[in-house]
């Protein structure tokens, strides 16, 4: 008969988690200890860069990540990167050591006191088994609860004891067991929706990060085109739903509701799908909707969907309201839009490389096919207007705003994603939260490239300080550090460039490796 352990292993092989996130401590040792011959751990030297390194690499591979982290200290350490997971509805199924099952009363060493409370309200579901012999269905349960809409993070904790103790017999089911959803719009409310749309006199779109976790862009170009609408980005994006050079591509919407108000004039429909409605950020009010405009909010959480404080919402499929539509709209109501501009020529900087350029260069010199991981906030308005990004699962971005999610999402995309560049754009800010993960880059030869926007500054808190009237304040400056040393140290090849010539010989030196590389590009300073 085989033990929880055994029976654990078997069950993550089922549903593919083979690759296993995590730094261990004592309590999780008799787990790892039983590790079979096809599965794969991959370490982190700190939880919060092990947590994001298996955010990046579950969305990238558009699946489950496992995570096995120290008990609660590991768990707090992790917390950070958790709220990113949170709201860029990453399935991490998360789970921890804990202490002798006879002894967590007593509070002894390395207890997780109140464990299944420790990482709330950020995950799904939280349990610790009542008894080793229910650990393989509580975790069976784990990973169904993260892969139901609205997918997200759970997380287990269980005593070490637990591992060596006989499974019982009916484990066997869990192997076999498959959850899904049959939730799509019915007749009645697709017809309703056609009707909506094809009596809309100027309608648009707002795409969220569900569709592009979906793999529903397609299905969105297919609705744009036959609607002949203009597509908004819905703010603070963590993925790209929508190719950027299209003609319907009008960009990003500002953060805030009257900008989102003022961007939005003029339409009489607004149909949103795969996003909140809406995430803000900067606090200026205004009338959440334009005069004579109606919202319909597409999205498959039912959270997303109540808290919402204008619309009305149907919650479902989101790839398959989209492809529905698409069948279902009438086509050439309205005339086809003109074709986008030619992408704005970048500014140039006499001293430093100016993040337009940087980013110019990068669309000229990476693959067509790169995924882009960033986490430079104060770059975000330069990125957009230079990027050409067309393929589904090209882009991730911090979905809560905490920082040290980008440098080690970086290197678990490229663990999910071995067929396809993965290039880091991460801020020298930022880069200190994850730099831990170069590490792991280099032990275990991830070629990701992580490209260090230096400015010498925490420049999206600098706008801020404009737009609170804070004026100057203290903690806003990182002057003095030298990436190129660390990432040396932690064994990873790095260069060190002020001028575009230089940084596109450093690239496409580093493409030709096939080694993790960082580039380290002294930037000007700008406003997100």
């Amino acid at each position: 008969m085989a033990d929880v352990s055994e029976a654990t292993y078997d069950l993550l092989r089922a549903h593919g988690l083979t690759t296993i996130f995590g730094n261990p401590g004592s309590n999780e040792l008799p787990f790892l200890a039983g590790m079979p011959d096809d599965f794969r751990y991959i370490l982190g030297l700190h939880e919060g860069a092990v947590l994001a390194m298996a955010d990046g690499y579950a969305q990238a591979r558009g699946g489950a990540a496992f995570v096995n982290l120290h008990a609660a200290a590991g768990t707090g350490n992790a917390m950070g990167a958790l709220t990113n997971s949170v709201y860029s509805h990453s399935p991490l199924i998360i789970t921890a050591g804990q202490q002798v099952r006879s002894t967590i009363g007593q509070e002894v060493m390395l207890a997780n006191v109140d464990a299944q409370s420790l990482p709330k309200p950020l995950v799904k579901w939280s349990c610790e088994p009542a008894c080793a012999q229910d650990v393989p269905r509580s975790i069976s349960q784990a990973i169904h609860i993260a892969n139901l809409p609205a997918k997200g993070p759970v997380y287990v904790s269980v005593p070490y004891d637990d591992w060596a103790q006989e499974a019982p017999a009916e484990t066997k089911h869990l192997l076999t067991r498959v959850t899904t959803t049959a939730s799509s719009l019915s007749a009645d409310q697709l017809a309703t929706l056609v009707d909506a749309l094809d009596r809309a006199e100027n309608p648009v779109l707002v795409l969220g990060p569900e569709v592009d976790a979906e793999y529903a862009n397609d299905d969105a170009v297919r609705l744009a085109d036959a609607l002949g609408a203009p597509v908004w980005i819905a703010p603070s994006p963590s993925r790209c739903p929508f190719p950027t050079r299209h003609r319907s591509f009008r960009g990003v919407l500002p953060a805030a509701v009257q900008g989102i108000t003022d961007a939005l004039v003029g339409h009489d429909l607004i149909l949103v799908a795969g996003a909140p409605v809406f995430r803000y950020h900067q606090f200026v009010p205004g009338e959440y909707l334009p005069d004579g405009a109606r919202l319909i909010h597409l999205t498959s959480d039912p959270g997303e969907a109540a808290r919402a404080p204008m619309g009305d919402a149907l919650v479902g499929g989101v790839r398959d309201a989209l492809s529905r539509l698409a069948d279902s709209v009438t086509p050439g109501r309205r005339p086809v839009l003109p074709p986008r501009p030619d992408i704005p020529q970048a500014r140039t900087s006499s001293e430093r490389v100016h993040p337009e350029e940087l980013f110019e260069l990068l669309r000229g010199t990476a693959p067509d096919d790169a995924v882009y991981v960033k986490e430079s906030t104060s770059t975000t308005g330069a990125f957009w207007s230079q990027v050409d990004v067309s393929r589904q699962g090209s882009y991730f971005f911090p979905a809560s705003g905490g920082l040290g999610f980008g440098l080690p999402a970086a290197v678990g995309a490229q663990l999910a994603n071995p067929d396809r560049q993965v290039i880091g754009l991460i801020g020298d800010g930022s880069a200190n939260y994850g730099i831990t993960a170069l590490w792991t880059a280099a032990q275990y030869d991830i070629p990701v490239i992580i490209v260090i926007l230096k400015n010498g500054t925490y420049g999206a808190l600098r706008w801020f300080s404009t737009v609170l009237g804070s004026g100057e304040t203290p903690g806003m400056d990182v002057p003095g550090i030298d990436f190129t040393a660390i990432a040396a140290g932690y064994g990873v090849t790095a260069t060190a460039v002020r001028t575009g010539d230089d940084f596109v010989r450093a690239f496409k030196t580093a493409l030709g490796s096939g080694k993790p590389a960082v580039i380290e590009v002294e930037t000007d300073l700008t406003e997100p």
